[in-house]
């Protein structure tokens, strides 16, 4: 997906807010919640997206410790599915 496809679907509702459903090409499928950090619009820019697997999301919600996202390249994501 290009980053304006991605940006389109999660800048409403999902950034910070909602995990959803993140299909990819050659890797299974995760939930996750993406989320900004202050190099957000620079790694938008170059569709790279920091994501907060499922089992760390609650962890995540108490500290807001950015170390606990990896980042993920747009270009592998196939499809985001609301949960």
């Amino acid at each position: 997906m290009t980053n304006e496809q991605i940006s389109k679907f999660i800048e409403e509702k999902y950034i910070a807010k909602h995990p959803v459903k993140i299909d990819f090409k050659t890797r299974q499928s995760i939930i996750g919640l993406f989320i900004k950090t202050p190099d957000y619009n620079d790694l938008k820019s170059k569709n790279f997206w920091r994501i907060v697997a499922e089992a760390r999301i609650g962890e995540w919600k108490t500290s807001r410790d950015n170390n606990l996202a990896r980042i993920f390249n747009g270009a592998e994501i196939t499809r985001l599915t609301m949960i």
